[in-house]
């Protein structure tokens, strides 16, 4: 009889137990998953949502609120229970504590984690006397120095001197000429410009 009860007791522990221990493991393979099919790795510090890039929202152990979501116009996502939250402007890293905090409201210390599947906002775009001009979408923070070779360096012809930096801020046109020489060689450190989403690059 001993025997029986305690064998009992041992099965109603494994019956419990086990799908806690198991539950937090599919957990984290959904999360590894989703983080494997990401257009590419981000600097969760450093890079900066944008309107049309498209995140993946993890809630750990709550399936129902983790989920697929593209950054609107308006620089918004919408999640279950918190409808909306500003996205656009933050580092993933802001974002989760940003959700987190708004869903203690209804969990008790809410684990968020915040992939990046797309980077569609941080565009730049390249023309002139660079080797291979286009479109080229940043990953991180990117400078003039670091734009070029990515756009295959200069041809013959570049005007090294008088690359034409043209962004739009505010509803405003504003424009830089930069001197490459100088950057390269530090002699001027102002110059070597950080790269802003939307920033066209004219090498003459």
């Amino acid at each position: 009889m001993k025997r029986l009860v305690y064998v009992g007791i041992i099965a109603l522990m494994v019956f419990f137990v086990s799908p806690t221990i198991a539950f937090p493991q599919a957990d984290r393979e959904i999360q590894l998953k989703k983080e494997s099919q990401a257009q590419a790795v981000v600097d969760k510090e450093r890079y900066v949502i944008g309107s049309e890039d498209v995140l993946y929202i993890h809630v750990w152990r709550e399936e129902a609120l983790s989920r697929t979501v593209p950054v609107r116009t308006d620089g918004n996502i919408s999640l279950p229970l918190i409808h909306e939250i500003k996205a656009a402007g933050l580092t993933p890293l802001q974002l989760e504590e940003a959700i987190a905090e708004k869903l203690k409201g209804f969990y008790e210390n809410p684990n968020v984690s915040v992939t990046v599947m797309e980077t569609n906002s941080f565009k730049v775009y390249v023309s002139g006397e660079v080797r291979t001009p286009g479109v080229y979408r940043l990953r991180s923070e990117t400078s003039i120095l670091q734009i070029i070779p990515m756009a295959g360096g200069f041809t013959d012809w570049a005007k090294q001197k008088k690359i034409l930096i043209i962004r739009k801020e505010n509803g405003k046109e504003k424009r830089f000429t930069v001197d490459y020489k100088k950057a390269i060689k530090g002699d001027d450190p102002s110059s070597n410009i950080i790269l802003k989403p939307g920033d066209t690059i004219i090498v003459p």
